[in-house]
């Protein structure tokens, strides 16, 4: 059977990754235990999450010709993901993070979004099963969400918290809402997520989730908020965990499964990234995905 084509429309960024004995209560001057610097960015981690899982990745986002948009591009296409090189723009600045991240796997991000780069969405989805777009280019997800729905096929937002009203804006373009708990209450203003999703569930006709981290995830079905939880894990790094549920669950529904089982799929791969460590290269393969899913956690 040949793997559905899933197009992530938005951010990549080279994390600068910082393991720190504690998270910083204060500002002050703190030793690391050690660095690394890997792959980052929602849509962008979601593509490679995609690629691990056998789909075949598609990433369409902006880098510039510096240094850290090169090595971003060739980690991708040596991760099996293809990206458009029309989208590389002279004399731009590259997306890149700071990331501090604490023995539980818990983390600090500074985020420099980058400078200059393309803005005007002119690609096409030729080929492509499924979207998923995360808000930090809201004209590339918006064209790619005007053209899913045309071509009939899924569209995924990734609901993490974007600048003023990004995601009034995209929201209403997707078909499947995937919140982050902080996106979830800045979208709504309210606090509890359930009463939250409530509130989203009475403007659109969605899917709609939100999660949770450690907990697992909320979904709306059938006029409730129900929580799907997810497997105990000894986490390592919780940095791009949405972004590899976002792409799992985004290839599964592309492959034709229920909500549901997506849902849990997606959870499942959520929790091995958390397990395996951070960057790209966390993300897991196919059969382990699978493998816990199989135990019905």
């Amino acid at each position: 059977m040949t793997a559905p084509r899933i197009a992530c429309i938005g951010m990549a960024a080279l994390d600068r990754t910082y393991r720190m004995p504690r998270l910083p209560p204060a500002p002050g001057k703190y030793i690391a235990a050690g660095y690394s610097d890997v792959g980052g960015g929602m849509a962008a981690t979601a593509s490679v999450a995609v690629a691990r899982l056998g789909g075949d990745a598609l990433w369409v986002g902006r880098t510039g010709d510096d240094p850290a948009g090169e090595w971003l591009r060739a980690g991708l296409a040596a991760r099996g993901v293809r990206h458009l090189p029309e989208l590389v723009a002279p004399g731009g600045i590259t997306p890149n993070s700071a990331v501090l991240v604490d023995p539980d796997g818990e983390r600090i991000l500074a985020v420099f979004p980058g400078a200059g780069l393309v803005e005007a969405p002119r690609f096409t989805l030729d080929g492509v099963a499924a979207v998923m777009a995360d808000p930090r280019w809201a004209d590339g997800a918006a064209h790619a969400f005007t053209l899913a729905c045309a071509m009939g096929i899924p569209r995924v937002l990734d609901g993490e918290v974007g600048a003023g009203d990004i995601l009034h804006r995209l929201a209403p373009m997707a078909d499947h809402i995937l919140f982050s708990e902080r996106g979830l209450r800045e979208f709504t203003g309210i606090d509890h997520p359930a009463e939250a999703l409530a509130a989203v569930a009475a403007r659109f006709d969605a899917v709609l989730a939100v999660t949770l981290g450690a907990a697992g995830s909320l979904w709306w079905r059938d006029g409730e908020a129900r929580l799907l939880p997810a497997p105990v894990v000894q986490a390592v790094d919780t940095t791009g965990c949405g972004d590899v549920f976002h792409g799992a669950y985004a290839l599964a529904i592309a492959e034709g499964e229920a909500v549901p089982q997506a849902a849990r799929f997606a959870t499942a791969a959520a929790a091995l990234k958390a397990a395996k460590g951070s960057g790209w290269d966390a993300a897991p393969g196919r059969a382990a995905v699978e493998a816990l899913v199989a135990t019905g956690w």
